[in-house]
This record gives C-alpha cells, sequence and structure tokens, in this order.
C-alpha cells in the first residue's frame, strides 16, 4: 500500500509567539488537529484524498479562527466575499469559486463546480446564483460576523489600507520602509498592503498514490473592486497532478499570482527533476526574491511532504502513515 499523508495549512504570516496567549495558542492548536484528524481517518481507512482535502477544509471554514468560511475578513463594504478552488490530480480535473456569499463552505461549492459544469471556475452573481441552483448550504450575513474581523476592518478603513490576515498594524512595514506592492515601483512607492496572512488548505495522497489539493479564503480586509488573489486561481493558489506533486498557498497573492506559485513547484519536480522539499524551497525563495511573502503546503506521490514558508510563521499540521502527527505555528 502506498504511504499515505496529509497536511493542512490555516494561514502564514507575521505570527509571533511574543503576541500569543498560551489560551490562544491551545484554541488554534485544537483547531488545526480537528481539520487534520477528520481528512486523516478518510484516507486511513481507504477513502480519496479529495474527499480528505474537502473535509479538512470544510473543518477550517466552520472555525472562526482562520479567514475563509465563517471567520472570513470584511471587505470595504462591510461584506464577506469568499473564494475557493479544489483539483483532482488523477483527472487534472478542477473547480473554483471567487467573490461568493453567504455559502456556509465554500469549498463544497468549488468542487460543485468541478462535478458538475464544464467550467473551472465561476465568480460573483453567477457562482452565487449557482450555489442556489445546487442548493448548497447557505447562512444568514450574521454567521460571518466576529467583533475581531470587525475591528480589523474599521482600523483598515481609518488607515486607508488594505489587509491580510496574521499582520500587524499598517505602519510597521512604513516604517522599516519595505514595499510589499508589486506594482509599486510603476504605479505607488508606499504600498498600503499589510503583511499577510489568512488563507487555509489542505493537500493529501490517498493509499492508491492519487493526489488533491483544496484552498480556501476570505480575501483581504477593507479590499475593493472585486479583487481576487491567487486561491480561486488554478496554477497559482492550488494545484494537483499525481505525476508530481499536491499544493495548496497562502501568502499575499499577488506575488502568487506573478509565480504561478503552485504550479511552480510541480513544474521544477518535472522539468529539473528535483524532489518535491527542493522544488517547494525553491518556488518560496523565488517568491521572496520578488517580494512576495507567505508559505505552502505540498505532497508528492510517495506520501512524501513539503511545508516551507518565508514568514514569521505558519499555522500548519501533518501526518503520514510512518509520522505522528504534528503541529506547528512558528518558524
Amino acid at each position: 500500500m502506498n504511504k499515505i499523508a496529509i497536511a493542512i495549512h490555516g494561514g502564514a504570516g507575521t505570527i509571533l509567539k511574543s503576541r500569543m496567549t498560551a489560551e490562544l495558542e491551545k484554541e488554534y492548536g485544537r483547531a488545526l488537529e480537528n481539520a487534520l484528524q477528520v481528512g486523516w481517518q478518510i484516507i486511513q481507512s481507504g477513502g480519496n484524498s479529495l474527499d480528505a482535502v474537502e473535509t479538512s477544509v470544510c473543518e477550517l471554514e466552520n472555525n472562526p479562527l482562520f479567514n475563509a468560511g465563517r471567520g472570513s475578513v470584511f471587505t470595504h463594504d462591510g461584506k464577506n466575499e469568499m473564494d475557493a478552488s479544489i483539483m483532482d490530480g488523477k483527472t487534472h480535473n478542477a473547480g473554483a469559486v471567487a467573490l461568493i456569499q453567504n455559502v456556509k463552505n465554500p469549498i463544497k461549492l468549488a468542487r460543485l463546480v468541478m462535478e458538475k459544469t464544464e467550467h473551472f471556475l465561476l465568480a460573483g452573481d453567477g457562482a452565487n446564483e449557482f450555489a442556489r441552483e445546487m442548493k448548497i448550504e447557505s447562512v444568514e450575513d450574521e454567521y460571518f460576523f466576529t467583533d475581531f474581523r470587525y475591528r480589523q476592518l474599521i482600523e483598515a478603513q481609518k488607515e486607508n489600507r488594505v489587509q491580510l490576515d496574521h499582520s500587524e498594524k499598517g505602519e510597521r512595514r512604513k516604517e522599516k520602509g519595505e514595499d510589499r506592492n508589486p506594482k509599486s515601483k510603476i504605479q505607488n512607492p508606499k504600498s498600503k498592503i499589510q503583511n499577510p496572512i489568512g488563507t487555509v488548505g489542505a493537500v493529501a495522497c490517498d493509499s492508491s498514490g492519487n493526489l488533491a489539493a483544496a484552498t480556501s479564503t476570505g480575501g483581504m480586509t477593507n479590499k475593493k473592486f472585486g479583487r481576487i488573489g491567487d486561491t480561486p486561481i488554478v496554477g497559482a493558489g492550488t494545484y494537483a497532478d499525481n505525476n508530481t506533486c499536491a499544493v495548496s498557498c497562502t501568502g499575499h497573492g499577488e506575488f502568487f499570482m506573478l509565480a504561478a506559485a503552485a504550479y511552480d513547484v510541480a513544474a521544477r519536480m518535472k522539468y529539473k527533476s528535483v524532489s518535491l522539499i527542493e522544488a517547494a524551497n525553491e518556488t518560496i525563495e523565488h517568491l521572496r526574491l520578488i517580494g512576495g511573502e507567505g508559505g505552502l503546503i505540498a505532497v508528492d506521490n510517495l506520501g512524501n511532504l513539503a511545508l516551507p514558508f518565508n514568514s514569521e510563521g505558519m499555522y500548519r499540521a501533518f501526518i503520514t502513515s510512518d509520522s505522528k502527527m504534528s503541529i506547528e505555528i512558528y518558524r
């Protein structure tokens, strides 16, 4: 039997132990463990990787600690707009949704796009209409409201900035003179986007060696103009191919799109004939060189895992058939 493995993430960014209470750290640990275990139980009992990643991501979407599903951040207009994608490494089929509202579990809608339509990506009003046609579980706006997320919006609006989750207050980057805007050299010398990030995701390899990846996010606090990041873009935030690897990314989405980061890991394995770990590390280093911050989780068809990141921390957990469960937060 093939070695089975699953890994999950709950976002990367400025996650410092000095700013984390013991109680909150335990909450994150329990949330990651629960999400990991529900997916692990599926593949451990002979289930497939696609069901495993969807189930794990659903668990993360249901937890307000993470910026996806229930914990999604607010847009400039005080709304919750969510993105998600899922990909099957065996068939290379994929499904994604963007700018959806009032859907309890966006990753379930992404899978329905994959299985019930001839398309890969549905967005906005059309995606919301598709959700209604599929009779997927919907919830009222109040389901997504948390005081913490609302305070993030108010702070971001006061400073006229767009904020990515798991970040410090806006002035930190300005004081350091650092620039995180991929277009800043030609448009704006001062970035108003904060340090990343808060997306959730999962990758898995089942006993047949089939791979799958899933990613879900609530986007960026105070975002405007229908901004879409890398999460629903196949090849940027999510990718799976049985011949190479499955990848789920978390970070400053503009840079992950610029680097086609999820596919980049698979391409390095395919064309350079390097290991998963080497390919994943190279991708994250490339992101660093172009100014991007964040991380990714990846698994190959032998059940090997890689979880590199270039930020202060990344909420992550993994387990394989020959290793114990591991839950980690900091660098």
